[in-house]
């Protein structure tokens, strides 16, 4: 037999792009011999992000509905039409056994158009409340694989497998990186640490409340590791001290999980699953300002299951210092969080996914 050949459809953000080159780094694991081709959405960073990864992409002349009447949407249809004859002219030419969408404005049309021609179809939905281009897809696509449990709600359930989101692998042993991570950050082993995370490019409502509880984690003894994000460096940068670190970016994140006693975190959907296979507490400060809301539903998701704090940002000025220093203060509540989010933890997710792609080929030959 040919080598099986796949496309992968994946973008806009990296919540999207990092679960699509992670599926294709395990099927290629397994299938050495195996063609990819990835196809995205042109001037979107998966057309940067995915040949720096290793495999080949292709565009589509395609963009998500604006909430208020523009010009973009007005080009929508056109660029949707555009997009459908685009990728029946790619899965015409690279005549690929699946297609696997993980999101993104690109799924929409790729996939649309794979299952019309009777190719075997699997989406990975990341969040707790599905998005609008794999909501669409659900009823067309042969295998969905969801990261939440609930996820019948927006999808068919025969269809629907609980596998979890790809996480990175030098994540799974945190644990006995501790040392390392001390030395690596020049850390005090006798203060709390407290690692706080707001997305590579930054989150301002985070990084305000930062700045200006300095003096509070002065008072509550902890020793904190900043990362700002890019957009916010010249902001922040001159606020470290001997007791803070600011960074805008964290090339070794599994030290910096190591090295954090109390963690302060956005809930994206891939750093929701991250933080589940860390298992450290965590406080969740959802950003607002996505689609649907779906970082809300993320956190709400983990703090139903007693294994994370949530406040929203519209609360940060009345709840913040309170429910943060009972947190430090409470060793009994660190631990339950601890030992609660690290039971929501899927270590094998991305195998998995591979493992339904691999049904989805056997039952094709």
């Amino acid at each position: 037999m040919k080598p099986y050949r796949f496309i992968i459809s994946g973008g806009g953000t990296g919540g999207h792009i990092y679960p699509a080159v992670a599926i294709a780094n395990e099927l290629q694991l397994r299938y050495p011999e195996a063609q990819f081709l990835f196809v995205g959405a042109k001037d979107r960073m998966e057309m940067q992000k995915v040949p720096q990864a290793g495999y080949a992409i292709e565009g589509l002349w395609i963009s998500g509905l604006q909430r208020n009447l523009t010009i973009k949407n007005l080009l929508f249809p056109l660029k949707l039409a555009s997009s459908l004859i685009r990728a029946r002219g790619i899965l015409k030419k690279f005549k690929p056994h699946v297609a696997i969408g993980t999101g993104g404005y690109a799924s929409a049309p790729l996939l649309r158009v794979a299952s019309m021609r009777r190719i075997p179809c699997l989406i990975q939905e990341q969040n707790s409340h599905a998005g609008i281009t794999n909501k669409w897809l659900g009823s067309k696509v042969q295998r969905i694989c969801v990261a939440y449990e609930g996820m019948d709600a927006f999808f068919p359930s025969e269809k629907i497998t609980l596998t979890g989101n790809p996480v990175r692998q030098d994540l799974l042993a945190v644990e006995s990186k501790r040392t390392e991570a001390q030395s690596f950050f020049k850390l005090d082993p006798s203060q709390k640490t407290l690692l706080v995370l707001g997305g590579s490019l930054g989150a301002k409502r985070i990084n305000e409340l930062i700045a200006t509880s300095l003096p509070f984690f002065e008072r509550l003894d902890l020793q904190v590791i900043w990362q700002c994000g890019a957009h916010y460096e010249t902001t922040y940068k001159n606020e470290g001290t001997r007791s803070v670190q600011v960074h805008a970016y964290l090339n070794r994140m599994d030290l910096a999980y190591a090295a954090a006693d109390i963690i302060i975190s956005r809930a994206g959907a891939l750093s929701v699953s991250e933080l589940c296979l860390v298992g450290k507490p965590v406080l969740f400060i959802p950003s607002p300002n996505v689609a649907e809301d779906h970082q809300t539903k993320n956190a709400i998701a983990i703090s139903e299951k007693n294994a994370a704090l949530v406040i929203k940002e519209s609360e940060l000025s009345d709840k913040f210092e309170t429910e943060f220093t009972a947190l430090v203060e409470s060793e009994n509540t660190r631990k339950l969080l601890s030992e609660n989010i690290k039971e929501l933890a899927k270590p094998n997710a991305t195998r998995m996914i591979v493992a339904e792609i691999e049904k989805l080929l056997n039952n094709a030959s």
